[in-house]
């Protein structure tokens, strides 16, 4: 029999399986097709300080193997989480959540997590640091050493849950980021998020979404997002959580060795909602065709030799 199960900050996982925030909603959807408490956990859809409508449409485009996407932060703010989605979760899944949070200055960051922290249904905060930070002229947090730093202190000053800060792949040099968020608390991090992409219609002249650009993700992006993670690994010695492309178990296994605890899949939950429980029923099988026995043991061991 193999064990499967992983521990994320203290927290035990069945699997390393989670749904990627915006991909899954806030679970209970997902719920009328399957258990979703086969699920490690899930990271909810990515949550501000006020309601937002979101970015204009067209907000979709395909991609040879993958999408982008322009949805800009859809979701009904922090109050209405607690009040509303927080006790429709609750009917359906039993285990700690994710909660995914972002931001437009540092206080909106803190003043979400703080929101945040006294609901006992979740277990980490996952701190999405790829917003334009509107104070610093409209540069990401995530771009800067020193942004994503103050972001760290800020909600670590003010939860008493892990929390992992999501980086954005679209810098030079994303363990160094890595390191100036573990120097100031950060309980793990998750990366990558999206590569920053267009696509133009050529009938039109012009790009298909009307943002002009978005967040390209899907199988393209695996080989970045694996060697990120591998990076990372080297740089911190605080968990990760790898993203980007993962589609099968074997992937999992992959980003695993490279060096994350857990693992996130976004895209393919769009091309079908079964993609994760999919991913972990297949597990077992894939982890035995390796000769693995606990994931565990696995995590960094591409590092080894």
């Amino acid at each position: 029999m193999v064990d499967t199960s992983v521990i994320l900050s203290g927290i035990k996982m069945d699997n390393p399986v989670i749904p990627a925030s915006g991909t899954f909603g806030f679970g209970y959807e997902f719920a009328s097709l399957y258990d979703i408490n086969c699920l490690g956990t899930f990271s909810f859809k990515g949550t501000t300080r006020d309601e937002r409508f979101g970015n204009p449409t067209p907000r979709i485009a395909e991609c040879p193997e993958g999408m982008l996407n322009s949805v800009g932060l859809q979701n009904p703010g922090v109050e209405r989480v607690i009040s509303e989605e927080l006790p429709k979760l609750k009917e359906c899944f039993n285990k700690p959540v994710m909660a995914n949070v972002s931001g437009f200055s540092i206080e909106d960051y803190a003043y979400t997590c703080k929101k945040l922290n006294d609901q006992e249904q979740i277990g980490w905060f996952e701190v999405n640091i790829s917003c334009p930070n509107v104070h610093g002229g409209g540069l990401a947090f995530g771009t800067s050493a020193k942004n994503a730093a103050e972001v760290t202190k800020a909600v670590k000053k003010v939860t008493s849950k892990p929390v992992f800060i999501k980086l954005s792949p679209n810098v030079t040099d994303i363990a160094q980021i890595a390191k100036a968020c573990e120097a100031e608390g950060a309980d793990g991090v998750s990366l990558i998020n999206t590569l920053l992409g267009m696509r133009i219609d050529l009938k039109t002249k012009k790009p298909i979404l009307a943002n002009k650009m978005g967040g390209f993700s899907g199988p393209a992006i695996k080989p970045v997002a694996l060697r990120m993670v591998y990076q990372v690994y080297d740089a911190v010695k605080i968990p990760i959580i790898g993203m980007g492309g993962i589609s099968t178990a074997e992937d999992v296994i992959e980003m695993m060795l490279a060096g994350a605890t857990a693992v996130q899949v976004g895209a393919a939950n769009l091309v079908s909602p079964f993609a994760c429980r999919d991913i972990i029923n297949n597990l077992p099988k894939a982890m035995q065709k390796y000769g693995i026995n606990s994931l565990t043991e696995i995590i960094g061991g591409a590092h080894n030799g």
